[in-house]
């Protein structure tokens, strides 16, 4: 019997986020034996549009034992039928649905970093292909155990999280999606018009050069969940320092405390008060990732709390996040890294931001 969560989430994931059309070709990619129900509604649903689906399917423990394995000359190799999936594909569905949030966490990091750049001309093709509209994308995830864990609920309130946090609890989450996108555009237009960017708070007095770049809301078009209006900092301006109160979790590892000092875009001074290893691996991993690749303002407020999932976390009503490593072509970024990685800020606690010196944003919200 066909599950009518699995069938409306399934339907934003194609019609709405991918935009799936007759004669196009689908990768829906599932990470898990946990994301089959959403997998089959997702195949079912291209059908129904007349695109041509593909599935790849995982088992989770296969990426430990590659990293732990795998040589050299085969952590630098990337198989000639994902390159062509990479060139070929019209739209990516992605789920997630892990059974171990830390089956990386002991991976040694040198080689995590090796694969990373040598996965980098994947990732810097499709961010091309989608900045083009020659493709688009989109990642979500399932409530499993796993995740009902690292965020310190039941299975049942993670479930019930997961699906309010999409707008699945309502019967038409596509409305509110574009609700959302009306709200955040008029925010990022005005951004639009903006040079500079500073942040305060606490242990942070951060400044960003915008001029010129793109400010993008985020509505459930790569993301699901979403909420947040983003940007790519000029590369060599961005200048002070920043604190980052919750915990910087990415690939089963974790960075508590992060205190990044920047000077002309680049982070010469790294701390943190746990995880200083790692932070270092992944600030070390290539030439661009000490460079600053996003800047962004979250606004869902159905999400509250860090649940250890970055697909929800750097969406946090009243927080901000700065990634460090690649930035996004379609915002006119160009510091290129194989490194992505999001660390989220509260901003509820007095936190401001200023547009041109104008505040517009104050413990948590917008005020303009």
């Amino acid at each position: 019997m066909e599950n009518p969560i699995w069938e409306k989430y399934a339907k934003v994931l194609v019609d709405y986020s991918t935009n799936v059309q007759k004669g196009d070709l689908v990768q829906i990619r599932g990470a898990s034996i946990y994301t089959k129900e959403l997998v089959k509604a997702v195949y079912k649903r291209v059908l129904e549009r007349g695109g041509h689906p593909i599935v790849r399917t995982s088992i989770e423990d296969l990426s430990d034992t590659f990293i732990k394995y795998a040589s050299d000359e085969q952590l630098d190799y990337i198989d000639p039928v994902t390159k062509l999936e990479y060139e070929m594909v019209d739209k990516f569905i992605s789920i997630g649905g892990p059974m171990n949030t830390k089956n990386m966490a002991h991976a040694d990091m040198k080689k995590l970093a090796r694969r990373s750049a040598a996965t980098k001309p994947l990732s810097e093709k499709l961010l091309s292909r989608s900045a083009s509209g020659d493709a688009s994308w989109v990642i979500a995830d399932v409530p499993t155990h796993a995740l009902a864990q690292e965020a310190k609920m039941s299975f049942d309130e993670y479930s019930d999280f997961l699906f309010k946090a999409c707008y699945l609890d309502l019967d038409d989450p596509v409305a509110k999606l574009k609700e959302m996108d009306e709200k955040q555009t008029h925010w990022a237009n005005y951004l639009n018009n903006v040079k500079k960017v500073r942040i305060v708070g606490d242990r942070t007095d951060i400044t960003f050069g915008v001029e010129g770049r793109k400010w993008i809301s985020c509505s459930g078009l790569n993301n699901y969940p979403d909420g947040e209006v983003f940007t790519s900092p000029i590369e060599d301006d961005v200048n002070g320092e920043i604190y980052f109160d919750f915990p910087q979790i990415f690939r089963g590892n974790e960075a508590h405390g992060v205190h990044l000092w920047i000077e002309n875009g680049k982070i010469i001074k790294a701390e943190a008060e746990r995880g200083q290893d790692f932070l270092n691996a992944m600030l070390d991993m290539d030439e661009g990732s000490r460079g600053i690749g996003e800047i962004a303002i979250g606004t869902n407020d159905e999400i509250q709390e860090v649940t250890g999932n970055i697909l929800f976390d750097e969406n946090i009503g009243g927080s901000i996040h700065m990634a460090v490593g690649a930035s996004y072509p379609e915002t006119g970024g160009k510091n290129i890294s194989g490194l992505h990685w999001d660390m989220i800020k509260g901003m509820k606690d007095g936190g401001k931001i200023f547009a041109d010196d104008k505040l517009i944003y104050e413990n948590g919200k917008f005020i303009i």
